[in-house]
């Protein structure tokens, strides 16, 4: 079966401490999606927040010099706060997949199929 990558995209907010009890209930209907979606998730996590990321780019190609940078790659309203990797039958049912994980409902998730790498 297919394999589907759902990126959950939501607000960036800085400095956000939730309280123990809004923890408690993001995490209730997190754990909720993944045991209605069983084994078909592969693989899923949570991000840091965007100003722990370093970018990093090679300039002239492998082998070139390295160059960081602090935080992500772009200045966004919404950032990349987790994700998926499940199993679909076809675009159709990884979209109704995706639907069912709480950060539909507050954000959004892109949805991408995981490219299948032939062995060689």
């Amino acid at each position: 079966m297919p394999k589907y990558a759902a990126l959950i995209y939501g607000e960036a907010v800085a400095d956000w401490e939730p309280s123990p009890e809004e923890m408690a209930e993001t995490m209730a209907a997190y754990n909720e999606f993944q045991e209605w979606a069983g084994e078909r998730i592969s693989a899923s996590e949570a991000l840091q927040a965007p100003e722990t990321a370093t970018t990093i780019h090679v300039e002239g190609g492998k082998g070139g010099k390295l160059v960081t940078t602090d935080g992500p790659f772009a200045e966004t309203k919404e950032v990349l706060g987790g994700f998926y990797i499940y199993e679909a039958s076809d675009l159709d049912d990884a979209v109704k997949t995706a639907s069912q994980i709480p950060g539909a409902w507050q954000g959004r998730i892109e949805v991408r199929p995981v490219w299948d790498i032939p062995e060689s």
